[in-house]
């Protein structure tokens, strides 16, 4: 044991010399981190203390520390909540399509791009597809309004087409593909860029053997190009999964109106409207500790899972 002490000291010294040699070293890309540490203990970690008034009555005049303890008594509250099962539902349908068929999709843009030669044509076609990533999420929700409008662009076509016109984001029916298509359509360019790096990086011999194994485009691209960017896919869709509780509440509250809550109603929208619309701090707390709890579950989990078939993981 004694042996075992002496020897991981002197590893244990080496690396802490190799680590200060390095920071001196690189001394100026240390200092460029500060303001992102800054910014994660601030605003991320340093807000996680008031958590606390989740297990407790909270009440701004007396503070944190002054108001009174009730425990579990709003995680039950929202377990026993009218609306429960309906925030649970919407939020795992919504989750569930832009998995099926927003995740993909960003993945399948990449593909199509890597395979095209020109260049000219190539840069064209990822300008197009990034500039609605890079317009205000209200400009986009504005857009989406008018050309849902009775009036607008859709109805036009619907009218054409011999369909009825009708006002879509008032009907409840039609939010979830309003909402899935269009976050498509923002974040597809933008996904693309990863996984057009990640191809990037195959070393070109592959593609030279398999010519010369007589694959054509479609089976370089399904025995070359696909295992290639297959750990990239896996690692991010591990952390897709792990944002399966987390619709964005900022476009749902832009989009939804009371006839549609019945389909648009999520849990983020849900802890707008407790905690900043209804002043109960204490319970919407308690809603999105639980919506935390859920994601890291499903994020451990689904490494796990990855893990153990395939041993690509993001630990």
């Amino acid at each position: 044991m004694d042996n075992i002490v002496v020897t991981a000291q002197p590893s244990a010294k080496k690396n802490q010399n190799k680590l200060i040699k390095d920071i001196i070293t690189n001394k100026y890309i240390y200092i460029m981190l500060i303001p992102v540490f800054l910014y994660y203990i601030i605003f991320h970690y340093a807000p996680m203390f008031g958590a606390i008034i989740a297990f407790k009555e909270y009440r701004p005049g007396l503070g944190i520390f002054g108001s009174p303890w009730v425990g579990l008594r709003y995680f039950k509250d929202f377990f026993t909540d009218m609306y429960f099962m309906r925030l649970i539902k919407n939020t795992l349908l919504i989750s569930f399509y832009e998995i099926v068929f927003g995740f993909p999709a960003p993945i399948i843009l990449a593909l199509m791009l890597n395979e095209v030669k020109k260049d000219s044509f190539k840069k064209t076609m990822q300008t197009i597809t990034y500039l609605p990533h890079f317009v205000s999420l209200v400009v986009i929700c504005g857009m989406v309004k008018e050309f849902t409008a009775s009036n607008g662009l859709i109805n036009d076509i619907v009218a054409i087409l011999g369909g009825e016109r009708a006002t879509m984001l008032l009907k409840p029916e039609y939010f979830k593909t309003i909402f899935v298509s269009t976050g498509i359509w923002q974040q597809l360019g933008w996904g693309s860029i990863l996984y057009l790096s990640a191809m990037s990086g195959i070393d070109s011999e592959q593609y030279e053997a398999a010519r010369i194994d007589g694959a054509g485009r479609w089976k370089q691209m399904i025995n070359v190009t696909l295992p290639g960017v297959y750990p990239t896919i896996v690692i991010m869709l591990i952390l897709r999964i792990g944002s399966v509780m987390s619709v964005g509440f900022e476009k749902v509250i832009l989009l939804y109106n009371p006839s549609t809550y019945s389909t648009a109603d999520v849990i983020s929208s849900y802890v707008y409207r407790k905690g900043l619309q209804e002043f109960n701090y204490s319970y919407s707390s308690a809603i999105g500790i639980f919506n935390a709890v859920i994601n890291f579950g499903l994020v451990i989990g689904s490494n796990w899972i990855s893990r153990k078939l395939n041993d690509t993981s993001l630990w």
